[in-house]
């Protein structure tokens, strides 16, 4: 009877833990179940965590975070960009779509009994998938904040009154191709949304050249010189050019150009003769009339060059002849320095022949800016780049070698002032300058100086004469000619 009653109890215990284990089953296929209708724990999409959510709280989430504006630092500026400016559009269906296939799983029951025994694998991230319109994005930075933020840089301007300039400005502009690319990533970022604009940054840059000429009037303004002053500058690096005749504050014409009486200055076609001539080992006397000719400006040195070798008669013709082949119909001698030689000739031209413009040129001696400084640019095309008139008109008689030495030999002429008064002490200069005197009262009348300058933010050539018919007056005109020349080394060296 009592084994009976204890077989009873046993059954009843193990018909309860079995009722007790279904209804347990129960509850966690209940669970499984709803679980399946949503996102499992841990699953992001595109970056944003979705676990729990259904379908539609999930799409709204998504859209919640991508719709949050970029905010965009142009300097100090703060710019939101609404995303749907440039059509940024959420793939949802692809997204969704792929995170269903997560939701739904494998085969129900090896699902559910991971489930159950909590072995249920960590779901893999849905990547985010998003398009939007570069072109627009492109357009948006240029029109619209481009447009209100870019700063254009502001050049240096001339200090009235001075050989100085005020310093300009830097300029910024969007460094377009980065910018798309931070506003990308942000775009496709569910956190990082705010972008540092990249910046172009624009050197204040010089004055125009136009300006540059203005400045060097009003330098000529300001000290009221009343004479005729003449300047050339060439740009050995890009050719551009300022030449221009001036008097009591209005430009005289420039086409024919002035001739002036070149005085000493000569001396670098009769140089330039003599290299031709000389061969590839000049003889030492030659090199030492050479020096003594352009270093001390001697006058006997440079008859003596003439007369040994280039020609005992007929030397400065030759000169001229070889200035004509080159194209500068404007510069001839037709005398030795030596006072009392024969006068060879006379030649007319169309600066002489000028009824406009009388500087009292010396009738056996002349030039003028423009063909002195297309000299000196032909002189430093050969030296630099093996090329140029020089060596395409005297093919084999000048080289590029001879040119640098000739170069060489103008930088040795040291004078202190003009051209050189007006550029930073060792700075490289390679010029010859020279004056005329009236016979009677030795007053000065015209005074020259044409060179090579080397800077370091830029090479030119610089080709100035003065002339007055009564009196140039050492002191004022040449600090005058030191300051057009400082206008024009700050002009090219601004801080």
């Amino acid at each position: 009877m009592r084994l009976r009653r204890t077989f009873a109890l046993n059954w009843w215990i193990s018909i309860g833990g079995i009722l007790i284990a279904v209804v347990l089953l129960t509850l966690q296929l209940i669970s499984f179940s709803r679980s399946r209708a949503t996102y499992p724990p841990g699953l992001e999409i595109a970056g944003v965590p979705v676990g729990n959510l259904d379908r539609e709280q999930t799409a709204e989430r998504l859209l919640e975070v991508y719709n949050i504006p970029v905010e965009m630092h142009y300097n100090d500026a703060i710019i939101q960009m609404d995303p749907a400016v440039i059509d940024f559009t959420l793939e949802l269906e692809d997204m969704l779509a792929t995170a269903d296939q997560v939701r739904i799983g494998g085969p129900f029951w090896s699902e559910f009994w991971a489930f159950l025994w909590g072995n249920l694998a960590t779901p893999q991230p849905v990547p985010l998938s998003a398009n939007f319109s570069e072109s627009q994005l492109r357009s948006y930075l240029t029109d619209e904040i481009g447009e209100r933020y870019d700063q254009p840089a502001t050049p240096a301007r001339p200090q009235v009154g001075t050989v100085n300039y005020e310093p300009g400005s830097p300029g910024t502009t969007i460094d377009l191709d980065i910018a798309v690319f931070q506003i990308e990533n942000a775009l496709f970022s569910p956190n990082r949304r705010v972008v540092d604009l990249s910046l172009q940054r624009s050197d204040p840059g010089r004055p125009s050249f136009y300006n540059l000429e203005i400045f060097l009037k009003q330098t000529l303004d300001n000290a009221q010189f009343d004479g005729i002053a003449g300047v050339y500058l060439l740009d050995l690096q890009n050719a551009q050019e300022i030449h221009f005749l001036y008097q009591n504050k209005a430009d005289l014409p420039t086409i024919p150009d002035a001739a002036f009486a070149a005085a000493s200055i000569i001396k670098i076609p009769i140089m330039i003769s003599a290299y031709r001539l000389l061969g590839d080992n000049p003889p030492a006397e030659a090199i030492t009339l050479l020096e003594g000719m352009i270093e001390k400006s001697g006058n006997d040195p440079a008859d003596w060059l003439m007369e040994q070798f280039i020609d005992p008669t007929r030397g400065p013709l030759i000169v001229t002849e070889d200035m004509s082949k080159l194209g500068l119909e404007n510069t001839f001698l037709t005398q030795q320095f030596r006072p009392g030689s024969p006068i060879l000739g006379y030649f007319s031209t169309p600066a002489n022949s000028r009824t406009d413009i009388n500087t009292e040129p010396d009738p056996t001696n002349q030039t003028t800016l423009s063909d002195m400084g297309m000299l000196l640019a032909d002189l430093y095309q050969c030296a630099e780049l093996g090329g140029g008139s020089l060596i395409a008109v005297f093919p084999g008689e000048i080289t590029q070698q001879e040119c640098r030495d000739m170069i060489d030999l103008l930088t040795r002429n040291k004078l202190g002032s003009l051209i050189e008064a007006g550029v930073p002490d060792g700075t490289r200069i390679g010029h010859k300058h020279g004056w005329v005197r009236e016979i009677t009262t030795t007053a000065l009348l015209t005074i020259g100086d044409a060179g090579i300058v080397y800077t370091p933010s830029g090479n030119y050539v610089l080709v100035i004469y003065f002339y007055h018919p009564v009196q140039l007056v050492w002191d004022p005109v040449s600090s005058l000619i030191g300051d057009l020349s400082k206008v024009i080394y700050n002009y090219y060296n601004l801080p």
